[in-house]
This record gives C-alpha cells, sequence and structure tokens, in this order.
C-alpha cells in the first residue's frame, strides 16, 4: 500500500511540475505583444537605419539598438565582456580610372564602365583580343561559341544578348545557374575557357544612370588579379576590331571570329577601405546544463541604400530581428523570476546575410561556444508577411518551417507539439524538398549551423514576390499579429528544448549538398 501511495505521490509531483513549467512558457509568451514587435520594428526598418547594408553606418545603428536591447533586459554579453563579434570587411573605391585603345582615350559611362571588383589597381594592357561572337555556351541547344578558338590566356570581345533565332532556356527563380546569355554567365564561359579578361559590347552608352564609384562590400580582400569585365560602347568594339568607323552590334555580329590585333590600355588608382561589422550576441546562463546551448538567431543587415532610395527591410528580415529580441525579452522576464533555463540560451542577430550569410559563416567558423555543445538553431528570417503566392485558405494561419526532417528525429516531435498546444498553425514544410528550386535551405544563417551538424529549424512566411528586396518592404506591410504567433511558436520550441532532459539526438545523416 504504501508502495502504491509512493508511486502515485511521485506522478503527482511530476505532472505538477512540468504543469508549472507549461503554466510558465505561457505567462512569459506574453511578454510577444503585437505593439512591443511594432514599436522595435518602426526603429529598426526606418530612415535612420538607412537599409542597415552590412558595414555602413545605418547597419552599426542597428547593431547598438540591438545591443541596448539586450543589455537594458538584463541579457549578459555573448562575447566576453562584448555584445559583439567583430569581423572585418572590406569595400573598394575608385578614384581615377582611363580607358585608352591603340592610344585614343574614352570616357568613364559615355564609352564603357567596369564593376570594381573586375578593376585590377595600376596600368593593365592587351595587344591582342579573340572576337568569339555572342560567347554563348549552352549544351542543350548544342551551342558553343568557343568551338576551335583557342582563348587561353587571352582577353575575349562578346556582344551583349543572343542572335535572331535563339531562344534561352527559362531560368527557375532561385537557381544559382543563370540564363546562357546573362552576362554572368557569358563571364564564367570566358573564364572556363582560360580567358583572362571580357570586353561585353553593349548598345546602352551612353549610361543613363551614374556607374558608381564606390564597390560592394566584399568579406576577403581578394588575392591574386581580379578577372577582367569591361562593359564597352559599340565605338570602342569598332575601335577594337581594327575599324576607323563606328559599328552597329549587327555589323559586329558579322564579323569572323577569332584574333584581332588592338592595344586596350587601362590604367586605374583604386583604393580598399576596411569597414567593420559584428553579430551581436546576448546570453541567459542555463543552470544544471549550462554548458549546453540554445541559439535563436535572424540577420539584422539589410540592402541599404540605392542612391537616396531606402530599402527599409521590414520583414527581411527586420522581423526575424524583433523575433529575436522579443524572445530574449520574454525569456529574461522569466529568468529574473526564478524560471532559468537549464540550457544557456544564446541571442543572436548576425550581420552579412544578405552579402552571402557573412556574419553565420563567421561564427560557425569561429564559434564562441562548441558547436558539439550547441543543441539547435532556431532561426527566423521573414516572419512578418503573408506569402502572396500561397493559395490555401490558411493564409493568415500557416508558417514554413525549413530542418525538420533532417540532423534529428527530434526537431518536429518538439515543434509540432509546441503548435498543437499554443498557436495551432498550419506547418508548412514544402521548402524542405530536396527539389525545392528557389533552395530556400541554403539562403539563409541556419545553413551554416547545420553544415557544421547542428540541428535546425527556420521559421520563413515564403515571402519571395510583392516587396521582397525592394524599398516597398516597410512596416505598415508587416501583419503584427500573425508575427506574434509565430514568434510565440519559435519562443515554446526554445522553451521546451532547452528544458528538456537532452540535447536533440543527432541522428540523421546530412545529405543536402553543399551550398
Amino acid at each position: 500500500m504504501m508502495k502504491k501511495w509512493l508511486v502515485a505521490t511521485l506522478l503527482f509531483i511530476t505532472v505538477f511540475a512540468n504543469a508549472q513549467k507549461e503554466s510558465a512558457a505561457v505567462k512569459y509568451a506574453a511578454v510577444i505583444t503585437p505593439q512591443s514587435m511594432k514599436d522595435k520594428l518602426t526603429i529598426l526598418a526606418g530612415a535612420e537605419m538607412e537599409g542597415r547594408e552590412t558595414g555602413m553606418p545605418g547597419e552599426r545603428r542597428a547593431a547598438a539598438f540591438i545591443e541596448n536591447h539586450f543589455r537594458n533586459i538584463g541579457l549578459k554579453p555573448g562575447n566576453g565582456t562584448s555584445y559583439h563579434q567583430y569581423f572585418n570587411v572590406y569595400q573598394d573605391e575608385l578614384a581615377s580610372i582611363q580607358l585608352r585603345v591603340n592610344g585614343k582615350l574614352f570616357d568613364w559611362d559615355k564609352d564603357y564602365m567596369m564593376s570594381l571588383q573586375s578593376i585590377s589597381n595600376g596600368k593593365n594592357s592587351s595587344n591582342e583580343l579573340i572576337f568569339v561572337g555572342y560567347g554563348i555556351v549552352d549544351k542543350s541547344a548544342a551551342i558553343d561559341d568557343y568551338a576551335g578558338l583557342d582563348v587561353k590566356g587571352k582577353t575575349v570581345m562578346i556582344l551583349d544578348g543572343a542572335p535572331a533565332g535563339y531562344k534561352a532556356p527559362a531560368v527557375v527563380a532561385g537557381s544559382r545557374t543563370p540564363s546562357p546569355i546573362s552576362g554572368a554567365a557569358k563571364a564564367t564561359s570566358a573564364r572556363n575557357a582560360g580567358a583572362t579578361g571580357v570586353v561585353l559590347v553593349s548598345k546602352d552608352f551612353p549610361r543613363k544612370t551614374a556607374t558608381p564609384v564606390k564597390g560592394n562590400i566584399y568579406m576577403n580582400k581578394p588575392t591574386g588579379a581580379p578577372f577582367m569585365l569591361v562593359t564597352v560602347s559599340e565605338e570602342i568594339a569598332a575601335a577594337l576590331a581594327g575599324r576607323t568607323t563606328n559599328l552597329s552590334s549587327d555589323a559586329l555580329a558579322a564579323l569572323t571570329k577569332g584574333k584581332y590585333v588592338a592595344e586596350l590600355s587601362i590604367a586605374a588608382d583604386k583604393k580598399s577601405t576596411t569597414l567593420q561589422t559584428s553579430n551581436v550576441i546576448g546570453i541567459i546562463e542555463g543552470t544544471d546544463k549550462k554548458d549546453e546551448y540554445v541559439f535563436m538567431t535572424g540577420h539584422h543587415d539589410h540592402l541599404g541604400k540605392r542612391g537616396d532610395v531606402i530599402y527599409y527591410g521590414a520583414d527581411d528580415d527586420g522581423s526575424g530581428t524583433v523575433g529575436v529580441m522579443q524572445m530574449a525579452e520574454a525569456f529574461a522576464a522569466a529568468a529574473k523570476k526564478g524560471n532559468k533555463p537549464r540550457r544557456t540560451l544564446v541571442f543572436m542577430t548576425v550581420t552579412g546575410e544578405e552579402k552571402g550569410l557573412w556574419g553565420s559563416q563567421y561564427y560557425s567558423d569561429n564559434p564562441i561556444f562548441p558547436l558539439d555543445k550547441t543543441t539547435v538553431d532556431l532561426n527566423t528570417d521573414m516572419i512578418g508577411r503573408v506569402d502572396t503566392e500561397r493559395k490555401t485558405g490558411d493564409t493568415l494561419n500557416y508558417i514554413y518551417v525549413i530542418g525538420h526532417d533532417k540532423l534529428s528525429s527530434d526537431l518536429p516531435i518538439i515543434n509540432e507539439a509546441a503548435n498543437k498546444a499554443h498557436v495551432n498553425m498550419t506547418l508548412d514544410y514544402k521548402y524542405d524538398d530536396p527539389k525545392d528550386q528557389n533552395r530556400i535551405y541554403y539562403r539563409s544563417d541556419h545553413y551554416n549551423f547545420a553544415r557544421k551538424g547542428v540541428p535546425i529549424l527556420f521559421f520563413y512566411d515564403g515571402m519571395l514576390k510583392a516587396e521582397y528586396h525592394q524599398p516597398g518592404d516597410t512596416v505598415e506591410k508587416i501583419n503584427f499579429e500573425l508575427m506574434q504567433k509565430r514568434a510565440k511558436l519559435v519562443f515554446h520550441t526554445a522553451w521546451e528544448m532547452a528544458n528538456r532532459d537532452n540535447m536533440l539526438k543527432r541522428d540523421i545523416p546530412l545529405t543536402m549538398p553543399a551550398r
């Protein structure tokens, strides 16, 4: 009789303790409100942040805003005594450039333009070039404009566009394979054939808008000479072909493929500026399992400005960043009342996602906390809007979840239980299809945790059209009630993962190919 009583008592205590934990989770999830999220996003995606381009003043202001929030709610610095994990990025600026053909000087933007990445500092010249027509390589159409030509170590001249009658294959949205007639594909084909540079002939001269003399930001200083890519007018192309009068692109297309002797000389003064950027990291230290870690991530950078036009990035990824900030506030409120997590919670907003997942790459290659003790990364990137292409009836009650069937069989069990118990949204797994042509699995910061073997879930609203990567991605387009539900789902999922007895199993081999 005593034994039965003891078993019943222990069972009651366990159920009561679990109920208390569940009650506490619900209580502190209430800190995540539409208004509090709107207040933060209005600042983060406001004009003062200037689109938050990596390394630019607006992004540094955004990082400072997030740091102040982490400090004010009581999070500890995540990198020793600092809330930042700094690293350098670089930007080129063109001080001057001169292009000559057979000694004749041509004018920037009137006759030619170049991307700064393709400009070598100093003087470079070529005494011959190889004309390869349109420079198209398309195996599906049995076209190879390099057939029979030796272009190794040479500069090639290519016409923009395509010949009459050629229909390029359609490009799948999100695919990394560009159209064979794009400048990128033509440059790649030239490089693959052994060329050292491309002269691309365009009708678009004089340029209607000024070409920037400050280049794109890049993560690593390039080594070796860049691959030259200069876009030129039909007048320059005629001069390179040895003609004394201008030729139209149609007339140029009729030229014989092969070698043309002409001196192309480019003299440039290009300077590189070192910029600083950072991941922002705050933590709530765990109790008995404090040496294990649950990450909640989002990226605070966006596209910056193009001239005077600001790309606000309210959904991408102001929404996910605010989600991380608001979850941090909820967990901090719980910790202050004695409901500390068993595992250490790491709230990290990363930089450079729009440049190529730079911040998460830097962290995963230079981890502050052991990756083998990191039980999960819950990544939120765009949780504030509705997928305009979604045709089902649940457009106001869904979230796309990526990663549920990879790395850990615990992921869907915990996430689906949290969803059923607390928010009851449709969890849409369509982007976990290996045949996903948009390659969503590879396009946000969770990827750099997954490639290191850390289980991940990525929460995403699916908006790939409408104002995606456009200046119109602004705060007034956000559905804050839906954003709240999505953030609460991540919060409850994190709560369970932070407090369960075991780390997530790593029992599913990662079969996804590298990015």
